[in-house]
């Protein structure tokens, strides 16, 4: 393999925690007196920030009410959520089909993998150890250990200096234009998922070595 280090996102990429997420949204819409968005609805909004997602959803733009909805959101099943709510983000997410393959093939080869997402650090750390699988990470950069979300390159570089990689160094794979743009804006070379919502003709316009249909296939590109 020519890379030195394979960095991914993680919602669509390597997990799926869509029912988690889809029942924030729901009681966050529902304590701001909104419709509950469907699960469809909601799935087109994973990978981007909560408050943009509420706004995809419901055109406010509104910073306070924005705000509000994260807020709510981290209550009910985010980072602040307690005992059986907290459960929902952490049991209910699941590795997707071929990522511990994927990454355990890149453990024995002596590949770093780190993860960067708009997701919160701890969660994705606390998945990983519910599943057991969290000494296939060598890092993980969340969306609050940064000043600004993708696709602003910050958590990718991050990412780079902890590990002593060059982003010439690093593969970067994700399921959204988000995660393209995010690679194109920090130097690295770009294979797109999808595992999620976006169709492959969306990445066209985006610079990429590899449009990969799952890990399985992507582990056969990296040749592992």
């Amino acid at each position: 393999m020519d890379y030195q280090g394979v960095f991914f996102d993680f919602d669509y990429t390597l997990g799926d925690s869509t029912a988690a997420i889809a029942e924030g949204y729901r009681r966050g819409f529902r304590a701001l007196g909104l419709a509950e968005p469907t699960v469809e609805q909601v799935r087109a909004t994973v990978g981007m920030r909560l408050e943009d997602g509420y706004t995809h959803l419901t055109g406010d733009g509104d910073p306070v009410r924005q705000a509000e909805f994260h807020r709510l959101f981290a209550n009910s099943v985010g980072v602040n959520a307690q005992g059986e709510d907290r459960k929902l983000m952490i049991e209910g997410t699941k590795l997707l089909p071929g990522a511990a393959e994927l990454l355990s093939a890149l453990k024995g080869a002596g590949v770093p993998a780190a993860i960067v997402s708009t997701k919160p650090g701890g969660t994705i750390r606390r998945i990983f150890e519910h599943q057991g699988q969290l000494d296939l990470l060598n890092l993980v950069v969340g969306g609050d250990e940064v000043s600004r979300s993708k696709p602003d390159p910050e958590g990718l570089r991050l990412a780079l200096e902890r590990l002593n990689l060059t982003a010439e160094q690093v593969l970067f794979c994700g399921d959204t234009v988000i995660d393209a743009a995010t690679a194109q804006a920090g130097g690295c070379d770009f294979c797109a998922v999808l595992n999620g919502t976006t169709p492959r003709e969306a990445f066209a316009d985006y610079p990429h070595v590899y449009i990969a249909e799952d890990l399985s296939q992507l582990q056969r590109f990296l040749k592992l």
